[in-house]
């Protein structure tokens, strides 16, 4: 029988923001069950993009989803240099524990601004990435304004 996933390393993915243009973010996510890191256009494509990824490892497996005892490929090893990942415009690492209620509970850390908050849906995780990114928006807008 193969191995489930259960390693803690494949609870984090990181997302980076390359372009933040009214709302609309775009930039890749990296997880160690990828090779490589997959690209997204929109909030929409990186939601669709981490639950299909979510959903490939189980980890943590859907509330919803029919369990069963059927073996899953093997993970990949971790690569070293997941942590090496950085977006233009921010950095994020989502760590998420459970998918109840049709959505997503766990913790989000900013990366640049160096703090971490809990998220109890998918809702709340997409306003506190919106809220560093504006407020990177609103601080680099500042200091245009003073030269």
């Amino acid at each position: 029988m193969e191995e489930k996933i259960t390693a803690n390393e494949y609870r984090t993915t990181v997302i980076c923001v390359d372009e933040y243009d009214n709302g609309v973010m775009s930039g890749r996510l990296y997880n160690p069950y990828m090779k490589g890191g997959e690209c997204f256009g929109s909030l929409m494509n990186l939601l669709v993009s981490m639950d299909n990824l979510l959903d490939k490892m189980r980890l943590p497996q859907s509330f919803e989803a029919k369990r069963s005892f059927v073996p899953m490929k093997s993970p990949p090893a971790p690569a070293d240099d997941e942590n090496r990942h950085n977006g233009k415009k921010a950095t994020f690492a989502v760590r998420i524990l459970f998918r109840q209620n049709a959505s997503w509970q766990g913790s989000v850390t900013w990366l640049e601004g160096k703090m971490e908050e809990s998220f109890r849906s998918t809702l709340e995780l997409i306003f506190l990435m919106r809220s560093a990114l504006e407020g990177e928006r609103q601080e680099q807008q500042s200091q245009q304004d003073k030269r």
